[in-house]
């Protein structure tokens, strides 16, 4: 009996998590939606890359966060969103990763956040409470 309890606190538990980390990182891809990815294009474009690239990330924050959010394909989503952290720390934050902020925290917490969160749904999945279940890449 204490099992089957113990197994609805994690699944909540997933929920709790798909929804902050899908929630957050979807208002920064609501950002990018209004404002464009012109400044994305130029960081990828500096490094080498073809600019159409920039436009991955709406994948990364709006598509995966939403589906992130209701629980659809959560391994998938979340392994977009980690590699879109990824990017996000090659593109802008390379430097930081050793880096203290004033407050003595890490330089790119959020960023790690986002990414350790999210890598954290890839290997779990979404829960019981997701609107997918029980496959490879639920």
């Amino acid at each position: 009996m204490k099992i089957k309890v113990l197994e609805r606190k994690n699944d909540l538990g997933l929920l709790v998590l798909r929804l902050s980390i899908g929630v957050m990182m979807l208002l920064h891809g609501i950002s990018k939606l209004l404002k464009g990815v012109e400044g994305i294009k130029s960081m990828v474009v500096s490094q080498g890359f073809p600019s159409f690239i920039a436009y991955g990330v709406l994948v990364g924050e709006v598509i995966a966060p939403i589906l992130i959010i209701v629980g659809f394909r959560t391994r998938l989503s979340a392994a977009v969103l980690a590699f879109n952290c990824f990017v996000a720390w090659f593109l802008v934050h390379s430097g930081d990763l050793f880096a203290l902020n004033a407050q003595g925290g890490w330089a790119i917490e959020l960023l790690g956040l986002f990414f350790f969160g999210s890598l954290t749904l890839f290997f779990t999945g979404g829960g019981k409470y997701a609107m997918s279940k029980k496959s490879m890449w639920d």
